[in-house]
């Protein structure tokens, strides 16, 4: 699988279930390779291999993916923490078995580039900061998408 990294998670750690007493890591990453397909992609292993895989590419570079684990998503959990994408199924990386080489989008396909700026909602399904000041008392207690830019940041 080939695209361009449009997303990224801080890597975690987690008690282990089945080594007690010792934690698991894991990151995220979604990555799309066309105005409509985006996927995530999971990673779970030792502190090492976790931390060097995330260190390896930010959001914007292009990836090659080798033989991930493709598996169902569960929709409800798992869209808490990433985008919702178009497929109903994740990509699992595995540290045994998966590869991750990272390329620049111009030696790899010079499209890519041009979607890391497409939203991922439908752009019909979201409110402007405007329409929520306008309407917010109709809006009470509703979950939005919120579709807004970042004019500045300062200290």
């Amino acid at each position: 699988v080939i695209g361009v990294v449009i997303g990224k998670t801080d890597v975690r750690s987690f008690p282990d279930r089945k080594n007690i007493g010792t934690e698991r890591y894991t990151f995220s990453f979604t990555i799309r390779d066309s105005p409509t397909y985006f996927i995530n992609v999971q990673s779970w292993g030792r502190e090492e291999y976790i931390r060097s895989l995330s260190e390896s590419f930010r959001v914007g570079d292009c990836v090659t993916i080798e033989n991930p684990l493709i598996q169902s998503k569960e929709a409800e959990r798992e869209e808490k923490f990433n985008p919702v994408t178009p497929s109903g199924y994740k990509l699992l990386l595995s540290e045994n078995h998966s590869v991750v080489k990272t390329s620049s989008c111009y030696e790899t396909d010079t499209r890519l580039l041009s979607l890391l700026h497409l939203p991922v909602k439908d752009p019909q399904d979201y409110y402007s900061l405007g329409d929520i000041v306008a309407n917010g008392q109709s809006l009470h207690g509703r979950v939005l998408n919120v579709l807004a830019a970042v004019m500045a940041v300062s200290n």
